[in-house]
């Protein structure tokens, strides 16, 4: 892919960021998500390229989001082709309630290189890339956060450890803190500190448990590009979800996914902050200028971009109009 659509890619979610960012605190996940969702796919339009989601949220039928399926771009003969994965308000609830950490993503590669599956749930354990070769979803919690901490030269009182705060992961959690861990508890929005296992400075040593399987091949496509560790396993809520999912094209769909398994070749991830977070700022505005971080990365030269941008805030007035 030509590295100039990196910033194409980057004006994607920003135009998302803002559009919801308006709604931020104001308790309308819904709404904020439609906006997000509505910008995006306006902005995809502009960008020259012919484009699948192959990671979206939803089905066909469950439009106007950016479905599974949908086709993207101007969509000439001429253009590249590419699957898309895109979340367009990671953490919904976190933009509605005002809490830190919602942002705009997507990840971009050749065709046929990103796992195409149902929207469904995944087990995932996520770290830098000390973890290859020493954490799996076949050990136990405790000796996943032994072995991490060996492997970074540490004790495992000092591995920060990333938990959805589920009921599903109360024995998990209790395990992880038996073990000496520490464990972090996030309401929603697991894209972002996976991505932060990969930055030393972050104080995210591994991300844990059971996510959306969107999210996961958005946080697979983020390590590609900076070497970190992923270990993941469909894990279905009923039947129709797993059959989908063969129909989809996996031979067998209870198997162990390494990085390898969601995402190949040349990859292109983007984010933009729409809350400020461990990982983005968020949007702002002073005066009548908005203020945007995003990162952008490029998984062929390990490029990293932390691009700041500021645009007039009178050229997006019609998100701040309540539908």
């Amino acid at each position: 892919m030509d590295r100039r659509l990196v910033l194409e890619f980057v004006r994607v979610t920003e135009s998302a960021a803002i559009a919801c960012s308006h709604l931020v605190g104001h308790g309308e996940k819904d709404e904020a998500d439609a906006r997000a969702v509505g910008a995006m796919r306006d902005a995809f339009d502009r960008v020259p390229i012919r484009g699948t989601v192959v990671i979206g949220e939803g089905e066909r039928d469950e439009a106007p989001m950016l479905y599974i399926g949908e086709q993207v771009g101007p969509g000439r003969d001429d253009l590249p082709e590419v699957d898309i994965a895109v979340d367009p308000l990671e953490g919904t609830n976190l933009c509605a309630e005002g809490r830190p950490g919602a942002m705009a993503v997507l990840a971009v590669a050749a065709r046929g290189k990103l796992l195409n599956a149902p929207d469904t749930y995944m087990d995932k354990i996520i770290t830098g890339p000390e973890g290859h070769g020493v954490v799996s979803l076949k050990k136990s919690p405790t000796e996943n956060v032994n072995a991490l901490a060996e492997a970074k030269g540490r004790k495992a009182s000092e591995i920060t450890v990333v938990v959805l705060e589920r009921d599903r992961h109360e024995d998990l959690v209790v395990e992880l803190r038996k073990a000496g861990a520490r464990v972090y508890l996030i309401s929603d929005g697991d894209v972002a500190p996976s991505v932060a296992t990969c930055m030393p400075d972050s104080g995210i040593d591994m991300v844990y448990g059971t996510g959306g399987a969107p999210e996961g091949v958005l946080a697979a496509a983020a390590l590609h590009c900076l070497g970190g560790c992923f270990k993941g396993r469909l894990n279905f809520r009923n039947e129709g979800e797993r059959e989908r999912a063969i129909s989809m094209g996996m031979e067998n769909p209870e198997m162990y996914l390494e990085l390898d398994d969601l995402v190949r070749g040349e990859v292109i991830f983007v984010a933009t902050g729409v809350t400020t977070g461990p990982l983005l700022k968020g949007v702002r505005r002073i005066g009548d200028r908005l203020f945007l971080q995003s990162l952008a990365m490029r998984s062929t030269t390990g490029t990293v971009r932390w691009v700041e941008t500021s645009v007039r805030a009178g050229r997006f007035e019609m998100y701040a109009k309540k539908s």
